[in-house]
């Protein structure tokens, strides 16, 4: 599986040369697919085309996305550095959980407050570079966390010796 980083470039790359649909569904018909940010990060994830799902049954679409660690994680890397938050979704029994798809979905096809237009392609690039940074400075900071654990742990087992 790529890394969160790898896949958050990889998704940059394909809206600078592929249609990003700010529609209804996830994806629309076209003499090229054109689909929504959260549509492309799965199937980037999965390294699979659109399912037909996606362009006709948004419900589906939503749960086969959630059903994507790879894709839920770029999804979640690209809200924590939007200039929102997402919103809470109700579950059963008074359980909410953040709506990570519907915070990124929206950012990318509509108009922030006081603007007139949603993010330009430029823009949405830009700011799914800019969780790719993020991605792999966390990676980074897990591996050297991780390396120090294992050093450590090895030092003490030395020193009890």
């Amino acid at each position: 599986m790529p890394t969160t980083s790898r896949v958050l470039r990889t998704l940059a790359t394909v809206i600078a040369n592929a249609p990003l649909h700010r529609g209804d569904q996830f994806a629309q018909h076209g003499p090229m697919d054109a689909l929504d940010i959260c549509a492309w990060a799965y199937c980037i994830a999965e390294d699979t085309p659109p399912p037909a799902e996606f362009f006709t049954d948004e419900l589906a679409s939503i749960r086969l996305i959630e059903c994507s660690p790879g894709a839920m994680q770029a999804i979640k890397t690209i809200s924590a550095v939007l200039d929102t938050h997402p919103a809470d979704e109700q579950l059963d029994h008074g359980i909410t959980v953040p709506n990570f798809l519907e915070h990124v979905s929206n950012w990318a096809r509509t108009a922030p407050v006081r603007e007139t237009k949603p993010p330009s392609v430029d823009e949405v690039i830009g700011r799914i570079l800019r969780a790719a940074d993020y991605a792999a400075y966390q990676d980074a900071a897990c591996r050297a966390d991780a390396l120090t654990r294992r050093l450590t742990g090895r030092r003490d087992r030395r020193l009890a010796a």
